[in-house]
């Protein structure tokens, strides 16, 4: 089959990314690849939508790097191929990236994803689950057990009373937002850095206001779920636990945290369990659960990483069991001629 990565931009792709991982895997898998970006469709007057596809020769790469240097290199190929020749587009942009420099992008691929599902490519995730997802208020859509205590809003005298009622401190972010960028902790509502804070976090929009867990001091869980489950092979989990750096609050890979291999046990698989109904709903076929003690942080539906790591510690490669998925999916959609809709193909 053919798939096609959706990112970002085709420059800002890192060897070291769980995209990068999924190419090589579906390389290795026989599968033809290719690269698309915000850029890269065109809907022509006939309605065929067609894609400006950055093609990756076939073959057997050395490693990451030498596969990340070919489908950048001057050598990189570029077609336009009808969607319709396309068997899965695999949605793995961040609409956080682009909403600032570039906010015609950030929607692009739930916008025109949806229509490559009508035109017969499988689209993970589904669009229009994703579109429902386009910051951190999707979160709250899932049962509050789940989740820390929550306050979202603008006011200051608002986020001043939650901190006030929050003896172990809170935590402040943006309502969108992505990598740990402007994430901190408060300890006090007199905090004398609150309003310096409050003014360059609120710039971007909503904030979100948590509770802090203590628990968190040890990092937290990226967590994989893949058709609804936990993604898993023999007994290993595609798992690890986000160590902070020393004075950081912030987990993320791209804030220097570190990654640790980490215990399953029943109380994360509960919590896992809780979400799986509206992950299935909303036809999320890979997410990232980011959990500490019996919460979720965070809920990745567009690019949960990590698969790199969980390979170098369990020596299981994940990516392999993410592509049989998808050719499956594939077969089923060609059994059924189309029959089956794109959100219920994409957690099958």
């Amino acid at each position: 089959m053919r798939v096609a990565f959706f990112v970002n931009s085709i420059e800002s792709e890192e060897p070291f990314f769980s995209t990068t991982a999924l190419a090589m895997a579906a390389l290795a898998r026989d599968h033809d690849v290719c690269y698309i970006a915000p850029g890269d469709f065109v809907l022509r007057p006939d309605d065929s939508l067609m894609v400006r596809a950055t093609t990756v020769a076939a073959g057997k790469y050395k490693n990451a790097q030498a596969f990340h240097d070919h489908f950048q290199g001057k050598d990189a190929k570029v077609q336009t191929i009808d969607v319709r020749e396309v068997d899965v587009i695999f949605l793995r942009n961040d609409p956080s990236l682009d909403s600032d420099d570039r906010p015609w992008a950030a929607h692009i691929g739930a916008m025109f994803g949806r229509l490559a599902s009508e035109r017969g490519s499988i689209v993970v995730n589904d669009p229009a689950g994703l579109a429902l997802a386009q910051n951190k208020l999707y979160f709250q859509g899932f049962p509050e057990a789940v989740r820390p205590e929550t306050l979202i809003s603008k006011s200051i005298e608002e986020i001043r009373a939650f901190i006030a009622n929050h003896r172990k401190g809170v935590i402040l972010k943006p309502l969108q937002g992505s990598g740990g960028k402007n994430v901190f902790k408060i300890a006090t509502p007199d905090d004398a850095n609150l309003n310096q804070i409050f003014e360059a976090v609120s710039g971007e929009g909503y904030l979100i206001a948590q509770g802090y867990l203590p628990e968190a001091k040890a990092g937290d869980i990226r967590f994989f779920m893949m058709n609804g489950k936990p993604l898993q092979r023999d007994g290993a989990y595609a798992a690890f636990r986000r160590v902070p750096a020393k004075g950081e609050v912030r987990s993320n890979m791209h804030a220097a945290g570190t990654a640790e291999a980490v215990k399953i046990t029943d109380d994360i698989l509960a919590v896992a369990e809780m979400v799986r109904p509206k992950l299935i709903e909303d036809g999320m076929f890979l997410v990232g659960l980011d959990i500490v003690g019996d919460k979720i942080l965070e809920i990745n539906v567009f690019t949960p990483g990590g698969l790199p790591e969980i390979a170098a510690m369990h020596k299981v490669d994940f990516s392999e069991d993410i592509i049989e998925a998808l050719e499956k999916k594939a077969a089923i959609r060609k059994a059924y001629g189309g029959a089956m809709s794109n959100r219920a193909l994409a957690t099958l």
